[in-house]
């Protein structure tokens, strides 16, 4: 997929609140060597820089249309291309910070164990993934992708992410390698202006695989049966506004 760091902050303070709710729970008060996995355009990096200085803090990302908005962003900070499937840290440190992006990868509980083994002693991971698949926004997606002129190119290869698995299953996998480990979920409800907006908001994450499976000659012809699908998902309310519900799941492990 070509990511596009111009859609994705269309939505940027919607986007960021997760971010900032998950740095929120880091429990540490100072940090020497701080990493935004997947850092996008910038917007999570520039939280985690407010908080603990430009000097203390980096950022890694695989797209090099992100890390080209990154670092017009943030011209003072370094950003690095990786692929965090088989990225390790260097040098021990404090805090790996991933808001939305491990769920695109379905091993990322392999990865969790490895990147807590390369953190300093008292070092925190902190994730935040989306966890909406069963939502109607995603459920609409495959609704669509088996609905018209494109659907045999859904047959040939499914394009939905795995789902995650439960709290239990982190809580698991984590708990022997940290001193604590606290997980929660938050829903979100995003007001938004329609359900055109809900569709735009996808077509910068969630949506674009099915885009480029669905292939160039189909796209405005699957934007339309998909939006009429959100419409009717997501009524309007009182004041002409829909909402966006938003479940996303948060962990915070800190190494023993």
């Amino acid at each position: 997929m070509a990511w596009s760091a111009s859609q994705y902050v269309k939505f940027e303070d919607e986007r960021t609140r997760p971010a900032r709710d998950l740095l929120a729970q880091v429990p540490l008060a100072s940090v020497k060597n701080a990493i935004d996995l997947g850092c996008g355009p910038g917007n999570s990096t520039e939280l985690i820089i407010d908080r603990y200085g430009v000097e203390n803090v980096s950022g890694l990302d695989s797209d090099d249309n992100m890390l080209e908005a990154a670092r017009k962003r943030l011209p003072q900070t370094r950003f690095d291309k990786a692929d965090l499937s088989a990225w390790q840290p260097s040098g021990q440190p404090d805090l790996l910070f991933a808001n939305a992006v491990f769920q695109w990868l379905p091993n990322h509980l392999d990865i969790f164990e490895r990147l807590i083994d390369g953190l300093a002693p008292g070092g925190v991971l902190a994730v935040q993934m989306p966890d909406n698949l069963a939502e109607p926004t995603h459920l609409a997606m495959e609704e669509t992708a088996h609905a018209g002129p494109w659907k045999a190119n859904f047959e040939k290869k499914s394009v939905r992410r795995n789902p995650l698995p439960p709290a239990s299953t982190y809580y698991s996998r984590l708990s022997p390698k940290a001193a604590r480990v606290d997980i929660w979920h938050t829903i979100y409800n995003h007001p938004m202006a329609d359900a055109a907006a809900i569709v735009e908001w996808l077509k910068g994450t969630g949506l674009m695989p099915y885009l480029a499976q669905a292939g160039e000659e189909h796209r405005e012809a699957f934007l339309a049966d998909y939006l009429a699908r959100i419409e009717k998902a997501h009524p309007k309310m009182a004041d002409g506004r829909v909402l966006l519900r938003f479940p996303r799941i948060f962990m915070v492990a800190v190494k023993a």
